[in-house]
C-alpha cells in the first residue's frame, strides 16, 4: 500500500524571494536548512534573475500566484514544524503570509520572522507606513524574530541612533518581545571591534553574543543567519547556542569570501563551509 502521509519528516515552510544569482534569500536558505536535516519547502514571493544590488536585474512578482500555490499545500495536508519568513514586498504579501500562519500553525509549529524593513536607521524606500503596520501584526504572530537595530527601532517606535549602551539594547530587545515573540535576537550591532547580537528569551537572562568584525558587509548574510536560527529552533537547539553557531558560521564565510576575492554583491561562498554545519 502506498503511504500518502507527507508529514513523516520535519519540514519548514520558507517564505521569501528566489534569486538566481547573488547568494541571498531562498537560494542560500534552502541548502542551509537541508544541511541541518530538515525538509525545506519554499513559497516564493518574487523571482529575481539576480538581486537588486546589481545595476540591472529582472524580476517577477509572485503575489498573484501565492494563494493558488498555498491551496495545493492544503490539498496535500502539509504540516510544518517551522514557518520562516524573509523579505516581503507589499502589504498584500504580508497579509497573505499572516493568513498562511493562521492556517498552518499547529501547537508545535514555530514561526520565525526576519522583519526585513530597513537598515542604517531608515526603512527601505519600498516600505510604506501601511507595510510597517502590517509587519507589526506579523511580528505579533511570531515565536522568534531576528531584526537588525533599525528594524527593532521601527517595530518599537524607538528613535534610531548610532551609539547604544548594552543595557539600552537589552531594553530594546525586551520591547520587541513585548509585541509577542518569546525570543528575539537583534543582529549585527557594531561595538568597537566586535559585532554584537543581543539575545532575549522571555523569563531568562539576556545574552550577548560577540564576534570580531571581519571583512565588509555582504549580501545574504541575514538570510544565512535566519535559516540557521529557524532550523535549529525546529531541532530544539538552545537559542543562544544557535545564535553563536550562526554568528561564527557567517564570520567564517566572510573570511572565505575575502580569501577568494569575491565581489561584495556576490555574497559569501557558504558552499565551501556547508559541511561544518551540524544538525
Amino acid at each position: 500500500m502506498n503511504n500518502t502521509n507527507h508529514n513523516n519528516q520535519k519540514k519548514i515552510a520558507l517564505i521569501n524571494d528566489y534569486t538566481g544569482f547573488g547568494r541571498c534569500s531562498v537560494a542560500v536558505q534552502l541548502p542551509i536548512i537541508s544541511q541541518l536535516k530538515i525538509q525545506c519547502c519554499p513559497l516564493p514571493t518574487s523571482i529575481f534573475s539576480n538581486h537588486t544590488g546589481y545595476a540591472n536585474y529582472r524580476y517577477i512578482d509572485y503575489t498573484p500566484y501565492m494563494k493558488e500555490y498555498i491551496s495545493m499545500w492544503k490539498l496535500l495536508d502539509l504540516q510544518f514544524k517551522g514557518i520562516c519568513t524573509g523579505f516581503l514586498g507589499s502589504s498584500e504579501q504580508i497579509q497573505i503570509v499572516s493568513q498562511f500562519i493562521e492556517d498552518f500553525k499547529k501547537e508545535d509549529t514555530l514561526v520565525i520572522v526576519d522583519p526585513v524593513m530597513g537598515d542604517y536607521g531608515k526603512p527601505y524606500p519600498t516600505y510604506t507606513e501601511e507595510m510597517c503596520d502590517n509587519m507589526f501584526h506579523l511580528v505579533q504572530l511570531a515565536d522568534i524574530v531576528t531584526p537588525n537595530l533599525t528594524e527593532a527601532c521601527i517595530l518599537t517606535k524607538t528613535p534610531y541612533r548610532e551609539n547604544w549602551k548594552i543595557k539600552e539594547l537589552e531594553e530594546l530587545a525586551k520591547a520587541v518581545s513585548d509585541l509577542g515573540p518569546s525570543k528575539v535576537v537583534i543582529t549585527g550591532i557594531p561595538q568597537k571591534s566586535f559585532l554584537c547580537n543581543i539575545c532575549y528569551v522571555r523569563g531568562e537572562e539576556i545574552g550577548i553574543i560577540k564576534v570580531h568584525k571581519v571583512g565588509t558587509s555582504r549580501n545574504g548574510t541575514g538570510d544565512l543567519f535566519s535559516a540557521i536560527i529557524a532550523a535549529d529552533a525546529v531541532n530544539q537547539v538552545e537559542f543562544k547556542t544557535s545564535v553563536k553557531k550562526a554568528s561564527r558560521f557567517i564570520k567564517k564565510c566572510i573570511e572565505k569570501a575575502t580569501e577568494m576575492d569575491l565581489p561584495n554583491t556576490d555574497g559569501v561562498p557558504f558552499e565551501e563551509l556547508l559541511y561544518t554545519l551540524k544538525g
